[in-house]
């Protein structure tokens, strides 16, 4: 099972235990998910999904709020690999209008929107009223809703990025509006014909995931991020130490290539007696530190002690060459 899966599963099984909280996440399922048929033989609201664990908690949610009858219905077809639609109706217009009126649904929509059949007419329900989502709690219930019928999540080990995929605009507005509420930076992209809100910094998905209670989702997410950022950790160490050698390796080259061409064109006879010194040292122990060039000396040098005689011998060696191109070019 995929890590969105994982999650939706925590929250398939996370039952508010207040009424309002439960109208909440119902209202955010059926408002992203419920549509409202329109026959000649009456009218009902169906929810139809793929997902188990969304026809599960919806089934759940209408029987402890309403406590009415539910036609429960799944097909499976047979050329997309036995893969089963669950198709959920109430069909009492009685009860439709309870359940519209409780969850503070619009049912009218554009004719654009609307899709016209043989037998009936299709629509989904509108934008919930602000006041199902008055309280703190109802908030958090409505973004679990919404995740539950339209949200999904990479693997964590992979990318951070977590999104919810609305067909209306103006619901994807309303979504981010409420998990901004949180103080969490979510943003809105159109993809096709759809709007995403989404959010991909890895820290704020713990905090969406703390706010829809999927607390086991968010320990696991935490370790995840633990262990990437130990390895980011160690790679930037690695690649610092790395970066230092290469460094100190190109510098130990060049002073014993200065001193060296000292040697061999001067000698060491007219330099001072600290440079002849830490000169000496250099050639003897090419792979010493500075730190540990100026230990050696008699009586022992810091670092930059020991690199101010070194920029001294490179100067002559500079010097050095300088004289040779001069009485070459004077040839």
């Amino acid at each position: 099972m995929s890590f969105s899966k994982d999650v939706k599963e925590e929250l398939s099984h996370r039952i508010s235990n207040a009424r309002h909280c439960l109208l909440a996440e119902l209202a955010a399922i059926l408002s992203y998910e419920g549509q409202l048929v329109c026959s000649s033989s009456g009218n009902y609201i169906r929810l139809q999904t793929e997902n188990l664990m969304v026809a599960r908690k919806y089934f759940t949610l209408m029987r402890k709020t309403f406590n009415i009858n539910i036609d429960v219905s799944v097909k499976t077809n047979i050329a997309s690999k036995n893969k089963r639609t669950y198709i959920i109706i109430v069909r009492r217009q009685d009860e439709i209008d309870r359940i519209l009126q409780a969850t503070k649904l619009s049912e009218s929509i554009s004719s654009s929107q609307a899709r016209p059949d043989k037998e009936s007419h299709i629509m989904r329900l509108g934008l919930t009223k602000p006041e199902i989502t008055q309280n703190s709690c109802c908030k958090r219930a409505f973004i679990r809703g919404a995740y539950l019928s339209s949200g999904s999540m990479s693997n964590p080990k992979k990318a951070y990025h977590l999104e919810f995929d609305v067909a209306r605009l103006d619901k994807a507005l309303q979504l981010k509006e409420l998990i901004q509420a949180f103080h969490i930076d979510a943003k809105i992209v159109k993809r096709k014909n759809n709007h995403v809100v989404y959010i991909k910094e890895g820290s704020q998905i713990v905090d969406l995931l703390n706010v829809m209670e999927a607390h086991v989702a968010l320990m696991n997410l935490e370790n995840v991020r633990i262990l990437k950022e130990m390895r980011n950790q160690v790679n930037r160490q690695v690649n610092c130490e790395a970066a230092n050698i290469s460094k100190i390796v190109a510098a130990a080259s060049k002073q014993m290539e200065d001193i060296l061409y000292i040697k061999e064109h001067m000698g060491f006879g007219d330099l001072a007696d600290g440079l002849k010194e830490i000169a000496q040292l250099r050639i003897d122990y090419p792979e010493a530190s500075l730190k540990e060039l100026g230990a050696m000396l008699s009586p022992p040098i810091g670092k930059s002690g020991v690199n101010h005689r070194l920029r001294k011998l490179s100067m002559i060696a500079d010097q050095l060459r300088e004289h040779k191109e001069e009485d070459i070019n004077d040839n």
